[in-house]
């Protein structure tokens, strides 16, 4: 039973709600303004909120910031006189409501919503889940689906998306919630002790074992056994692993009889496994026999509304476990956090926030507080060596364009690690051309010697309405930017038009039109630096100071004919 405050100003709505919402045994008190709900929220029972009038008046607006600072925060409810779902829809989202119910009301309507809300509330605080947007919500129904069954479950994801977490919300709402949950990092162990750990070993096994041990399968019997980073373990033990989960039987390391557990696997990994069957580091009916049950957990970058709950809940946290009083982000420290692009994900972001609450001299976290590489930089993705160990060729080959041609796992992994360890920010490349166009303003008509950051660079403005930046000495000829690089130039000294190119010398040129976007002039840029290095995409990507990985995906982006 959960307690429902009901904003009666709209006493004839407030009343609908309040005989539909009894019906179903819930405990409902009619609200006029804060100062009724105010010390009254974060106790052991489910509460929520109905607003019945408009959400942005005051009194509606004081209720929702006390829920706003429970986390997870109780279900809020709005009404409108409204018949398109999509309006209804665009209203919770305008002032972060839960849902919105039609007028006039549906007494069957409010109570499937109101316990649909409710259900997905005592479901974040069981399982500590934070988060509101769609992803999260996915995320929550989809394990509510999954944990009363018995079936293998696969999680996958980045690296600190909080897959243990979704591990242990699946066991903790199913039937096995009173059984042990052991987690296994098989990353973490060598191979000579990996199945020793997952099936434990006889006396005098091997060398050391002075005892018998009992392995995770047998003290997790009956309960949870997750297997994190599962796609680093040997193919020998994933051979053991499949006979495991189709049999439920195994033997100890140096037994002679089998044992039989009742086990639910759940298995995670930050790789994709597909790849990895296709090289072969992976066996393919152990994957089928993993992935019965799959849930993908987005990265932190994909749902960015939930860093402010993630922050507030963190913030808490550790002001506790520190003994530190702190009111929270200042907005401007929360807009670069909002900016960035997180490739630790949550793990990255609770780490960060434990070294500002410890390290920020004052009550409110502000931006010098953060670290300078967060405000500088949008986040570079950083990929591990077990992740580079799962691209197969095919997916090599896409990333380079299908340029190289090795014969060897080692050739690729060095090309594929160049190619990750070259750094880009488009965002400095976009700043650099709105450096030229302010340039090009202020030069007279006359060519005039370009400044230093492009050597060899002259600039040449054309009646005031266009600028050609042109690059200096002797040039490859090499088809003129059009829709594509395949079409011919014309090698009369015209341009692409007909029309005479002033100063040109054969080499390739950018053309600047106002109202040109900045996609447009980078596209521009790209293709006749690709032309002025005759289409060696490593010069170009150093010269437009980019990665060739990023080089690559804007000519593909651009459909940049080579």
């Amino acid at each position: 039973m959960a307690r429902v405050f009901v904003d009666g100003r709209n006493l004839e709505t407030a009343i609908g709600v309040r005989e539909a919402v009894q019906a179903d045994g819930h405990e409902v008190e009619l609200v006029e303004s804060a100062r009724d709900i105010e010390g009254r929220l974060g106790r052991a029972e489910e509460t929520a909120l109905v607003l019945t009038g408009s959400p942005d008046e005051p009194v509606a607006t004081a209720m929702r910031g006390l829920f706003e600072t429970e986390i997870p925060r109780p279900p809020i409810l709005g009404v409108a006189a409204d018949d398109d779902v999509e309006g209804r829809r665009r209203l919770a989202d305008a002032f972060d409501l839960d849902d919105v119910l039609a007028l006039p009301l549906d007494a069957d309507e409010v109570r499937v919503v109101l316990e649909a809300q409710l259900d997905r509330f005592q479901l974040q605080r069981e399982t500590g889940i934070v988060g509101r947007t769609d992803p999260v919500r996915e995320i929550l129904e989809r394990v509510n689906m999954i944990a009363p069954v018995a079936s293998t479950v696969l999680l996958t994801g980045e690296s600190g998306t909080g897959k243990e977490l979704i591990a242990r919300a699946i066991h903790r709402l199913s039937p096995r919630r009173g059984k042990p949950f052991i987690p296994v990092n098989c990353a973490a162990l060598p191979e000579s002790l990996l199945e020793s750990e997952l099936f434990g070993h006889e006396k005098g096994a091997f060398t050391g074992a002075t005892s018998l041990r009992r392995g995770m399968f047998e003290l997790a019997d009956g309960g949870t056994l997750l297997l994190d980073e599962i796609a680093e373990m040997p193919l020998p033990t994933q051979t053991r692993l499949l006979r495991i989960l189709e049999s439920r039987r195994f033997m100890r390391v140096g037994g002679d009889r089998e044992i039989e557990v009742n086990v639910r696997v759940v298995a995670a990994t930050n790789r994709d496994l597909r790849q990895a069957v296709e090289v072969g580091d992976f066996r393919r009916d152990l994957y089928y026999r993993l992935n019965v049950l799959n849930i993908e957990l987005p990265p932190l970058r994909a749902r960015r509304d939930d860093i402010p709950v993630l922050v507030r809940r963190f913030v808490a946290e550790f002001s506790r476990a520190h003994d530190r009083e702190f009111r929270g982000l200042a907005p401007e420290a929360l807009e670069i956090l909002l900016g960035y692009d997180w490739p630790g994900n949550v793990r990255e972001l609770r780490n960060l926030v434990e070294s500002m609450v410890v390290l920020a001299p004052g009550s409110v976290i502000r931006p010098e507080d953060i670290p300078s590489e967060i405000r500088s930089s949008r986040g570079t993705s950083i990929v591990s060596s077990t992740e580079l160990a799962s691209v197969g060729p095919r997916a090599l080959e896409t990333a380079t364009g299908g340029l190289t041609d090795l014969a060897g796992a080692p050739q690729l992994e060095f090309v594929f690690r160049t190619l990750i360890a070259l750094k880009v920010d488009v965002e400095d490349l976009k700043r650099e051309f709105e450096a030229y166009k302010t340039r090009a303003r202020q030069l007279s008509p006359a060519a005039e010697p370009f400044d230093d950051d492009w050597p060899g660079t002259t600039i040449e403005v054309e009646d005031g309405s266009a600028t050609v930046i042109e690059p200096a000495g002797d040039r490859p000829s090499w088809p003129t930017p059009g829709d594509g690089l395949g079409s011919a130039a014309p090698d009369d000294g015209s341009s692409a038009d007909g029309a005479p190119d002033p100063g040109d010398d054969g080499g390739p040129t950018i053309r600047f039109r106002p109202g040109m976007t900045m996609a447009e002039l980078e596209r521009e840029a790209i293709v006749a630096t690709l032309r002025d290095v005759g289409g060696n995409r490593r010069k170009a990507a150093e010269q437009l100071q980019i990665g060739e990985r990023t080089l690559y995906r804007k000519i593909k982006q651009y459909e940049i004919d080579l």
